[in-house]
């Protein structure tokens, strides 16, 4: 599989995003950079493009939808979540994720089609076409049994066990600890959960004395510091990520077949150019071909009434030329040597095995010496010559190295 190329964009659109390349299985090939779009365009060609962006401006829900809705899903959701947001849901891109198991529980991302529509262009502008762009949040790791939290910058992002990932402000550090420190509801003896925690080292120095004070209150807190931010910790997520892709419905991206079809254009066009040129080619050559026929079929008629001004029609006019051409070479009986070699042909194409070893031609008599397997197969080439009406005789014969070679005379009728 392709590589990836995988773009954090920033909240504020005068800040430069951050971008990285990563393999199939997520781990750095180029480490990550902060700077221009440009500069990661020149690292897209051959590789996938995943553009995550911030997760405060996207809500990403659950709706309950009958699984009955089916395809209808994308007419359902906009009005199934509309007494929720604040938002007209004319002005709001609605994508929808995969149904959670046999439930009707079906998760969703909500964004501003403005904003979306504004990420886009900045991406088109730099020449980047992604196949799928995600809330950033979706793509922190999921931990059974325990809270995950991201800590970075301005937001803390909390994923608590079977639930989404919600994004809140720094300031809000302590509810999110709150809400992460609550006993897990599938726990009957309510016992505390634990706590993971990414931060890069700067937040870690900054907001350690908060998240210590409130260790006592889980069964215990792991932190991972992340020295290169948050995406290499997003790019070993995306082999598996079951994110929900924004682009869907009018911003889905070109298939795979557009895409191809874009690229052999060209190679099509000059392919039907050829062929095109081919078809001409090949009906000028047709009809130089039936001009030529029309000449000869001309020539024909003219050297046939010269021969045979007596005919009136020229229809078949080869075949009566040669008939009247072996009749002139051979006498009029049809008994020269034409029309003995023509008997024989015949003969031997109804009694195969013979073979032809020499012949002479003279006083009107084809004299043969003949092989074949046996005498029978002599005598049975003697007798097709005969009931065609022709004297064929077997003057000698004997066997010779496995075969049996003999002698035939051939007259026509009314030859002595």
């Amino acid at each position: 599989m392709a590589q990836w190329l995988l773009i954090r964009l920033a909240r504020e659109p005068e800040r430069d995003p951050t971008w990285m390349v990563a393999d199939e299985a997520g781990r750095v090939v180029l480490p990550p950079q902060t700077a221009p779009l440009s500069g990661a365009a020149t690292h897209a060609a051959g590789r996938r493009v995943c553009v995550l962006i911030p997760a405060a401006d996207v809500l990403v829900t659950e709706v309950d939808v009958p699984v009955k809705s089916g395809t209808k899903l994308q007419q359902v959701v906009p009005f199934a979540l509309e007494e929720q947001l604040a938002e007209d849901i004319d002005g709001l891109h609605f994508a929808i994720g995969r149904r959670i198991a046999e439930s009707n529980r079906v998760p969703v991302a909500v964004v501003s089609r403005a904003l979306l529509e504004s990420w886009l262009e900045t991406l088109r502008s730099a020449r980047l076409a992604p196949e799928c762009i995600y809330a950033d949040s979706e793509l922190l790791p999921a931990n059974p049994g325990q809270a995950v939290a991201l800590l970075e910058g301005d937001d803390v992002v909390l994923r608590l066990p079977g639930s989404a990932a919600a994004a809140m402000p720094i300031a809000a550090l302590d509810t999110a600890l709150d809400i992460a420190a609550q006993p897990d509801v599938a726990d009957a003896e309510g016992a505390a959960r634990g706590l993971v925690l990414y931060t890069t080292p700067a937040e870690w120095q900054q907001h350690k004395s908060v998240i210590e004070a409130e260790r006592q209150r889980f069964e215990g807190i792991k932190v991972q510091l992340l020295p290169s931010g948050a995406l290499t910790l997003f790019a070993q997520q995306l082999p598996s990520a079951s994110a929900i892709n924004l682009l869907q419905g009018p911003y889905a991206p070109a298939s795979e077949l557009a895409t191809g079809w874009r690229a052999w254009r060209v190679a099509a066009i000059l392919a039907v150019s050829l062929l095109g040129l081919h078809v001409v080619g090949k009906a000028v050559e047709l009809g130089a071909l039936r001009r030529a026929e029309r000449t000869l079929d001309e020539s024909i008629e003219t050297t046939f009434r010269a021969a045979m001004p007596a005919e009136q029609s020229t229809v078949d006019a080869r075949r009566r030329m040669n008939q009247r051409l072996l009749a002139v070479r051979g006498g009029d009986d049809g008994s020269g040597l034409l029309a003995a070699l023509g008997a024989l042909a015949q003969a031997r194409a109804n009694v195969p095995g013979s073979t032809v070893q020499a012949m002479s031609y003279r006083d009107g008599a084809l004299e043969l010496r003949m092989s074949a397997p046996d005498a029978e197969t002599l005598d049975r080439l003697s007798q097709a010559l005969r009931s065609s009406g022709w004297q064929a005789d077997l003057t000698s014969g004997g066997a010779a190295e496995g075969r049996y070679e003999g002698r035939l005379q051939l007259r026509g009728r009314g030859t002595a």
